[in-house]
Parts: C-alpha cells; structure tokens; sequence
C-alpha cells in the first residue's frame, strides 16, 4: 500500500483531521464544520462545510462519499456522490447532503458526515476511431448481462 502526504488546513479551531477508523479502512471520516445544529428537512439538500481545505498532490483526486452509517440511522446521503475534490482546488472542503427520510434530521457540530478517499487518476488522451474493436458484451446495455 503507497503512502502520501497531503497538506491540509483547518478553519475551525479543534475541527478533527479526516482519519482512518481501522488499519484497512479505504475512507476516512469528514465532521461537519459548523457551530450549530443544522436542521434538514425531508427532501431538503445542504452543503455542509468541513472547516478543512486540502492540498493534493499532481494525479490524485478525493472522492467524497456517503457514510453508510448515516444513511441508515438518518436517510442521509451525499447528493453528488462521489464528489471530486481535484487536486488544484484549494477552498473549503463542503458536502452536500441530503434528507432522503421522510422526517426532519439533525446534523450535529462535528458530525461525522462523509467519507474521502484519496485516489490516483490517469489522464487520457482521446483518439478518434472509425470502429472499436469486438467485445463479449458488444452494444449491450442497462441489465443485458442479468440473467
């Protein structure tokens, strides 16, 4: 398993550094960085900031994802799942969470809310085909593989 160092800032004095829960945990927990309680109602979204800004290196990206723990206790998920963080972005890291339940839900001050995972990207360079070569699965599209 590789290792990288990656700056970070925090904005919010005592906000918790994203960390891993376990030894083979591949996310790690983003806290809501606010002071308050926020309130989301059924169906409501919301960024909700972290307090953090982060610095990538060149060729990794962080992908926001829900937490499986909120969703089931809350009906909460992250909206644009899974959200790119690109390592030339310096801003807040926010999140944007919706109610997905049909009751009001609460998120606390540091909260747990989502997850990051640090990812490597390659960069693609496109070349223009008359044909693509043949495959098992050819044209077949949603659901042609289910039995």
């Amino acid at each position: 398993m590789e290792k990288i160092t990656v700056g970070i800032q925090t904005l919010i004095p005592g906000i918790p550094l994203p960390y891993y829960a376990t030894e083979g945990a591949a996310g790690m927990d983003l806290h809501a960085g606010i002071s308050e309680p926020q309130i989301l109602q059924p169906g409501e979204r919301r960024l909700i900031p972290t307090g953090l800004k982060i610095e990538l290196p060149m060729g990794y990206e962080a992908q926001v994802r829900p937490r499986s723990g909120l969703a089931l206790k809350k009906g909460i998920t992250v909206l644009n799942a899974p959200g790119t963080i690109d390592c030339d972005y310096r801003g807040e890291v926010g999140v944007i969470l919706i109610n997905l339940s049909q009751e009001m839900a609460k998120i606390e001050p540091q909260e747990r809310i989502a997850q990051l995972v640090i990812s490597k990207y390659t960069k693609v360079t496109w070349e223009l085909a008359t044909e693509l070569s043949e495959s098992e699965r050819g044209e077949g599209g949603f659901g042609s593989t289910s039995s």
